[in-house]
């Protein structure tokens, strides 16, 4: 389904994470005319088209939309750039707290955090603010109950079935493992982060 968003935007329902991101890489291969952002969700697109034929648009939306979700699946985002590898110094305020909300030691937290492979599922929250899909089951861990009212920029954090960097400092519940010297959010860069949905990452011990 294609619903309207607000004066300039379309929201396309994928229903799918991987429909997501197939019709993101889609549209950014074969950006229909005045289409100037493309937001991808865990089940929705939201296309920002001021001044385009909203009817051309949703048209075309609705094909991309019937091939990504049945079609051969498309290479999504950041497929064939490799891996991102963020460097963690793990002395974050919260590493003891998981480690025993997991029931495990602090070091197996860090050797769980930084032996799987994550995928950037989307961005939110913040410029920058990659939700990192694909963390080891046994380090989720619930979001703090009262959130700090500042996180350092670079902090390294875990929050239910999540891992994340926080790009900029701001406020937040997620529990920090550590931190990275790794900017995730440069508005001076292009593009400003190596995190784009589909992208894979890794993080490592420093």
């Amino acid at each position: 389904m294609i619903r309207r968003a607000g004066e300039h935007g379309l929201l396309v329902e994928t229903g799918a994470l991987d429909v997501s991101h197939r019709l993101d890489a889609a549209l950014r291969a074969e950006r229909p005319d005045g289409v100037v952002e493309v937001v991808p969700g865990p089940e929705t697109v939201l296309v920002v088209a001021p001044g385009a034929d909203q009817g051309r648009l949703r048209t075309r939306l609705g094909e991309l939309l019937a091939r990504c979700g049945t079609g051969a699946p498309a290479r999504a985002p950041g497929a064939g750039q490799g891996v991102v590898t963020v460097p963690v110094v793990y002395d974050g305020a919260d590493l003891e707290s998981v480690a025993r909300i997991a029931g495990i030691s602090a070091d197996e937290v860090v050797a769980r955090h930084t032996g799987s492979e994550l995928v950037v599922g989307w961005l939110g929250f913040s410029p920058g603010f990659a939700y990192l899909i694909g963390l080891d089951p046994v380090l989720h861990a619930p979001r703090l109950a009262t959130p700090r009212t500042s996180v350092p920029a670079g902090s390294v954090a875990v929050a239910g079935p999540y891992s994340a960097v926080y790009p900029a400092a701001s406020p937040g519940g997620w529990r920090l493992l550590g931190r990275t010297e790794l900017r995730v959010w440069d508005v001076a860069a292009d593009p400003p982060t190596p995190f784009r949905p589909g992208t894979r990452v890794r993080f490592e011990a420093a």
